[in-house]
């Protein structure tokens, strides 16, 4: 059983669970390497403990080559049906479906078959693209799955002491499941895996899927992009920093670049909230990264600096796990460095690597952190997250909690 196997990634596997056998497609999404193949086999482990034979499942992985023939979408609906018995439910799972020409043509022919349960994944946001969400309007729901949370990777250890040192390993070694493995083995190989990750995804899913053609200029674009996660920029910013791009087409070009980077899952974009005026604002947006490994990969020595930027990565990627929106809050000329909501509720948060300090000063980086909290005049929760291990503190209602106790506490 592999690492993967073990870890329990219950968060999404519950989703499935409770769409079984539900008139509605499920759609799973995510870079590539996060886990979507083991989630569907952690299902389909838990269809045959509760009763579903063997021959009622077929699952078919477009990334392995015994099933190259398939990926003509002819050919995989003439086999999916010769496979049905009418009257008898069978699941179907396509992975990584990207990789079929015009797919949306078969599974909507699937879909109309009430005796099928379909569940599809890809690594590539082309897979929702309007055509295909238009298709299927009402039809499926996406599940968005991210590599491990910090509580999901510690859960591969059974010694779960000495938390500190584990989240420094889970910040440097990767949050990819199967990094853990490798780290176990032998930690040197986990840049050898990233590299595999990168490359395949710069490939696969940038510039075949997008039809660009200049991996250098992509590449200093993607590394530009890592080293400057948690910084507001915009495409003038990120034009006027890489050299070689042609002033006259650079806007476009690195827009589009970013664009397909975003669909790749291989990089977030945070937009910014005006909190007063409560208007979502469309310059001056932030962008982070999938996974903190993967930076010190391409940024060698230069990935350690700015570790409070790394923090709020972190809280960012576990706010979007916990199914919220993020954004950037804007309250009159200070920065709340996200506004979380969700169809219930929206919290605010700032996060920092640390607010001790030897004196209480007006200008001390704790009063820094609450001033644009106490700013906000609604009594939605406020938090500022630190790597801090004092006890938990109250000011005014805005609490103060360790970063590493938050990521735990779900």
């Amino acid at each position: 059983m592999s690492t993967q196997q073990r870890i329990n990634r219950e968060q999404y596997l519950s989703i499935l669970k409770n769409f079984k056998d539900q008139q509605i497609i499920k759609v799973i999404t995510g870079i590539r390497r996060c886990g979507k193949s083991t989630l569907l086999e952690l299902f389909q482990d838990y269809l045959k403990q509760n009763g579903v034979n063997e021959e009622q499942i077929i699952s078919i992985n477009f990334e392995n080559a015994d099933f190259e023939e398939l990926q003509d979408r002819k050919k995989l609906y003439e086999f999916i049906k010769s496979k049905l018995k009418a009257g008898r439910k069978t699941y179907i799972f396509l992975d990584e479906i990207q990789n079929v020409n015009e797919f949306e043509k078969t599974v909507d022919s699937l879909f109309i078959n009430k005796d099928v349960d379909l569940y599809i994944t890809g690594s590539n946001a082309y897979l929702l693209s309007s055509e295909l969400a238009t298709l299927l309007t009402g039809r499926y729901i996406e599940i968005k799955m991210l590599p491990l949370s910090f509580k999901e990777y510690l859960s591969a250890f059974e010694d779960k002491t000495d938390l500190s040192r584990k989240f420094r390993n889970y910040l440097r070694y990767s949050s990819f499941p199967q990094s853990i493995e490798l780290y176990k083995v032998n930690p040197e190989n986990i840049n050898m895996f990233l590299d595999g990750i990168y490359n395949t995804i710069l490939f696969k899913d940038v510039m075949l899927r997008k039809g660009i053609s200049d991996k250098n200029l992509l590449e200093r674009v993607t590394k530009y992009l890592y080293d400057n996660i948690g910084n507001r920029t915009s495409m003038k910013n990120i034009s006027d920093n890489i050299e070689g791009i042609e002033k006259n087409s650079s806007y476009n070009t690195i827009s589009n670049y970013i664009q397909a980077l975003i669909d790749s899952y291989i990089v977030y974009k945070a937009n910014r909230y005006d909190i007063k005026g409560k208007e979502y604002l469309k310059t001056q947006e932030k962008y982070y990264v999938i996974d903190i490994g993967l930076r010190y990969y391409m940024l060698g020595q230069n990935s350690n600096r700015d570790m409070g930027h790394i923090l709020e990565n972190i809280v960012y990627l576990e706010l979007l796990r916990r199914g919220f929106e993020v954004y950037i809050g804007k309250v009159d000329d200070l920065e709340v460095d996200f506004v979380a909501k969700n169809s219930k509720e929206t919290i605010y948060y700032q996060v920092a690597l640390t607010t001790r300090e030897e004196t209480n000063t007006p200008n001390s980086i704790l009063e820094r952190e609450l001033a644009p909290l106490r700013k906000i005049n609604d009594n939605y929760p406020k938090y500022i997250l630190t790597l801090d291990d004092d006890l938990e503190a109250d000011f005014e209602g805005i609490k103060k909690i360790n970063v590493i106790d938050w990521l735990l506490a779900l």
